[in-house]
Parts: C-alpha cells; sequence; structure tokens
C-alpha cells in the first residue's frame, strides 16, 4: 500500500482477489486513479500494512469488486439501522416535540410515525445500490453530480456527520452525568469516554462495525422497555397540542426535525452495504432495511414524546429535566424508583449512543476521502482520529447549547438532504433508466466520464431557494413559511419546497447537459 502508484498499477493485472479475506483487501489503483499520491503518504501506509494484519480495515472509496464480497446476509443492514438509532440521540428527538414545538402527545406521536415511514423510503432505497456497484454513498454521487458538482453534497455531509456526533456525544454525555445526583462526572470527560468507544470501532473497519452493531441494541432496547414501565404510570396523553393553523405550523415544523433524522441516513446509506453480492435481493435489503430504520425511529421517539407529559406534581422529573436535560429525564426514570441498579442502567443507556456515532465516523473518513486525490490517498484509519478530536473539541464548546444545535441541525439537514436525494433518483430513474448496466462504476474518479454537473448545480441553487422561502428557523422565517401557523415562528416547509424545487428544475437541465455532454 505504501509502494509508488506505478507499482500498483502495473502489478493490478496479476493480483488475485478471489481467496482473500475482504477486510484485508485493498482494490489495486486502477487507471483513472493514477493521480492519486500515495507515494506521498508512505509512512502513514507502511502503519496501515502492520494494522492490516490485526484485521483493520485498509481499504478506502476504491470500488469493492464483486468477488470481494463475503457479506452474505441481507438481515445485516436490519442490525446495523435497528442499533444505530436505538439510541438516547433518538430518545431526545421525541422530546422536542413538547420543548420546541409545544405538541400534545398524540400530535407528536402521529407525527413521528407518518414522516418516518415517508422519509426513510430513501435511505433503504440507497441502500440497494451499495450491492450493485461497490461504491460507497458521495462516491455514487458523482454519477448524479458530476465529479466536480459532487464536492458541495460531499462537504456538506462531512459537516452534518461532524455535527451529528457533536449533538450525540452532548446528549450522551447529559445522560452519563446524571447517574451522579450531583453530577460530579465532568461534560468533558464523559464526551471523551463516548468518543474512544465510537474511535475503537470505526476504527477497525466496516467488518467490525457490523459485528457491534448486530448486538448492541440488546442491553439498550430491554432499558428501554424498563423505562417505559417506570414512566407508563405517570405518562398523559393530555389535549392535541392547539388546532388551526398554529398547530398545523407546529405539526411542519417538528415534521421537518424528524425528516431530518431519517433523511439523515441517506447520504452514508450505501456505505454498509457495499460488500454484499451484486445478485443480493434488493427486494430483501430494501425491506429489511426499512424495518430496521422504523422500528427504533417510530418507537423510541414516541417514548421520548411520552416521557415529556410526566412533569406532574406527582414527579419532580421537570427539575431533573431543566437540571440536565434528555439525560436528567431517563436518570429521573430510572435510578429515583431502581436506585443502584438504575444508575447501572443509565450507564448503560448513555453508552449507546456509541452506536449512532459510529457509522457517522466511519462514513465521515469515508466521505473526506471523495473531496480530493489527495484525500483519498489518506489513509482511512487517520482520518477517523482526525475528525474524532475535532468533534470531541466541538461538543464539549457546545455542550450548553444542546437542544438549539439539535433542533437547527435536523431542519436544515432535512433541506440539503431533500435536495441530493431528488437528484439522485431523477438521475437514476430517468437518465439511467433504472438500470445498472448504465453505469460504468470504475470511472468515479474520471471526471471526463461523468456528468459535468451544471445540471445539478443550478437544481441545488433551487432547491436552497425554495429551502430558504419555507425555512422557520428562530434566527430566520422564509417568505412563504410566515404564512403558515403563528406569524412569528411560521410553519417549517422547507424541506418540502426544496424537494419541489429541485424535483422540477432538474430533469430538463440534465436533458439538456447529457445532450451537449455526452455523460
Amino acid at each position: 500500500m505504501s509502494e509508488s502508484i506505478e507499482k500498483q498499477v502495473s502489478d493490478s493485472a496479476s493480483h488475485d482477489t478471489k481467496n482473500r479475506d475482504v477486510e484485508h483487501y485493498v482494490e489495486p489503483v486502477s487507471a483513472s486513479d493514477a493521480a492519486v499520491p500515495r507515494s506521498k503518504f508512505k509512512k502513514l501506509w507502511a502503519i496501515v500494512d502492520k494494522l492490516d494484519a490485526y484485521g483493520v480495515e485498509a481499504q478506502g472509496i476504491e470500488r469493492v469488486p464483486p468477488d470481494a464480497r463475503p457479506q452474505t446476509s441481507a438481515l445485516a443492514p436490519f442490525w446495523l439501522w435497528l442499533a444505530a438509532n436505538m439510541t438516547t440521540s433518538t430518545f431526545s428527538l421525541g422530546t422536542l416535540a413538547s420543548s420546541i414545538f409545544y405538541l400534545g402527545l398524540r400530535d407528536a406521536c402521529l407525527v413521528i410515525l407518518f414522516f418516518n415511514l415517508l422519509c426513510t423510503i430513501p435511505v433503504a432505497y440507497f441502500s440497494t445500490w451499495g450491492p450493485k456497484l461497490g461504491l460507497r454513498q458521495l462516491t455514487l454521487s458523482r454519477f448524479s453530480f458530476g465529479y466536480f458538482t459532487s464536492l458541495i453534497p460531499i462537504v456538506l455531509n462531512c459537516i452534518a456527520c461532524v455535527g451529528w456526533s457533536v449533538v450525540n456525544s452532548i446528549v450522551g454525555a447529559q445522560t452519563l452525568r446524571a447517574v451522579s445526583d450531583s453530577h460530579q462526572i465532568p461534560t468533558a470527560a464523559a464526551i471523551v469516554v463516548i468518543a474512544i468507544g465510537t474511535i475503537a470501532v470505526s476504527f477497525m473497519g466496516y467488518r467490525f462495525v457490523h459485528l457491534y452493531e448486530k448486538y448492541s441494541w440488546i442491553p439498550v432496547a430491554i432499558i428501554f422497555i424498563i423505562y417505559l414501565g417506570q414512566i407508563a404510570r405517570f405518562a398523559d396523553a393530555g389535549p392535541w397540542g392547539g388546532s388551526g393553523p398554529v398547530e398545523a405550523g407546529n405539526v411542519l415544523s417538528y415534521g421537518a426535525a424528524v425528516a431530518g433524522f431519517a433523511l439523515g441516513w441517506t447520504s452514508v446509506a450505501a456505505d454498509y452495504t457495499v460488500r454484499m453480492p451484486e445478485d443480493m435481493s434488493a427486494v430483501k435489503i430494501f425491506i429489511w432495511t426499512y424495518i430496521g430504520l422504523n422500528i427504533p425511529l417510530i418507537l423510541v421517539e414516541c417514548l421520548g414524546a411520552a416521557a415529556m407529559t410526566t412533569f406532574t406534581a406527582k414527579t419532580t422529573w421537570a427539575d431533573a429535566y431543566d437540571a440536565s436535560n434528555v439525560g436528567g429525564l431517563l436518570g429521573a426514570g430510572l435510578t429515583g424508583p431502581m436506585h443502584g441498579f438504575g444508575r447501572f442502567l443509565l450507564v448503560i443507556i448513555s453508552l449507546s449512543i456509541i452506536a449512532n456515532n459510529i457509522p457517522n465516523i466511519y462514513s465521515l473518513a469515508l466521505t473526506f476521502q471523495n473531496i480530493h486525490p489527495y484525500a483519498q490517498a489518506i489513509p482511512r484509519v487517520f482520518i477517523v482520529i482526525i475528525s474524532s478530536v475535532v468533534y470531541i473539541v466541538l461538543a464539549i464548546v457546545g455542550a450548553s447549547h444542546f437542544e438549539d444545535w439539535l433542533d437547527t441541525l435536523l431542519t436544515i439537514l432535512s433541506y440539503w438532504l431533500a435536495i441530493f436525494t431528488t437528484i439522485l433518483v431523477q438521475e437514476h430513474l430517468i437518465f439511467r433508466r433504472g438500470r445498472w448496466a448504465n453505469y460504468e462504476p470504475d470511472d468515479y474518479n474520471n471526471w471526463r466520464k461523468l456528468p459535468l454537473g451544471v445540471a445539478s448545480f443550478i437544481a441545488l441553487g433551487c432547491g436552497v431557494a425554495g429551502a430558504v422561502l419555507g425555512m422557520a428557523q428562530t434566527w430566520y422565517v422564509g417568505q412563504i413559511a410566515r404564512h403558515i401557523g403563528d406569524p412569528v415562528y411560521g410553519g417549517d416547509i422547507g424541506f418540502e419546497l426544496s424537494f419541489a424545487f429541485t424535483a422540477v428544475v432538474f430533469p430538463p437541465l440534465r436533458y439538456l447537459e447529457k445532450k451537449w455532454w455526452g455523460y
């Protein structure tokens, strides 16, 4: 791996991969990758060579060839997404229904149900793309956005992965601190503990990510069931969250947050199926991914919404929530009634956030490699370490602004991911006619054989314009959004408008681009 690029190319013809373990395999660099200067990082690749012997994944965004895909279970994405969303981060999204959007429990659960069922469809669909082409999700985007315009979603996804890791680490730290009544555990220390667990699995690579996620959800699911039993007697469905335009605005705004959480996985979906056989049933992958996403998203978010209705005269949980936010709320339902055993359960559930952070950090490293050939030449494992340091620092700095950060991140994610999803789906179904034979996956690094990117750039800009008109944030309310619900806070339809504007503009522009450019 630390050899010169010329030797890698010359040896590629004789390189036999059929009997090699996929976790120890790095595809030889093809002619289209000839600009990747791995020789510039000889010392780093020498270290990776040694780590490779211990099962650390060395491969980056290079295509996984069809004969190096041993993951034959269609249930693999089910376990991964079940674990990644069976966490306190998902629970915290449920609490926003009351704390930010003033919805009643019934309103919140209906929003959670229908927005998740709708917005997880693209994630399940993109998961079926990995086995067909053997490429990661942001690498796949080059066939729709073009080599240069794809830098926009690539950079945005890097920001999103860091942002998610920050928010997740904060909520995990809040929960870990709530183990002690006096909150003796420093926030910074709690964040570092969670980060170390995330680094350990992300560092090892694809096989270990799937292995960890396959089992990590089990204790967390049991604890959430116990927690439900503890809060059920205090939960109160109460009245509906208002009526008329104000309720409509709140429903749409909370729906945008729910959509941002669910759609957040669209930009990494194919990353976790690239080692499945090319002939794996797309229907099975879609169904198991869809179910694996919706079980935890719907149930755990509804649990979080229900927990916010327990603030009655019979409990002091409101004080616990004010003191430690989501961590305090979870601690009140576990440590109060069950004392020492409850504290043990709280420690376990605080570490559940690792399962959510792992896909973010693992995919962040792969996303970063798409930025430039020099980035592709940096070993994945070192990008994992550097990016982890970055989000640890940001999480420590932003720990006191959790709710605002979470709401803003979720809704902005829903805007750009609606654009991203629309362009990829339209390119595949309209211009590639839904046929994988119309792709040349080995050309992922050859900009001359990819779309020019003008159509996607203009469509992306129009989608952003739709988002600006429809967004309803504390720092800005769009011209259309202000006519929905409360005249001050509006109702957020940025997600819907960004999708609509992109869907209308992209096809005709792409038709002209393809006719002129040829790709």
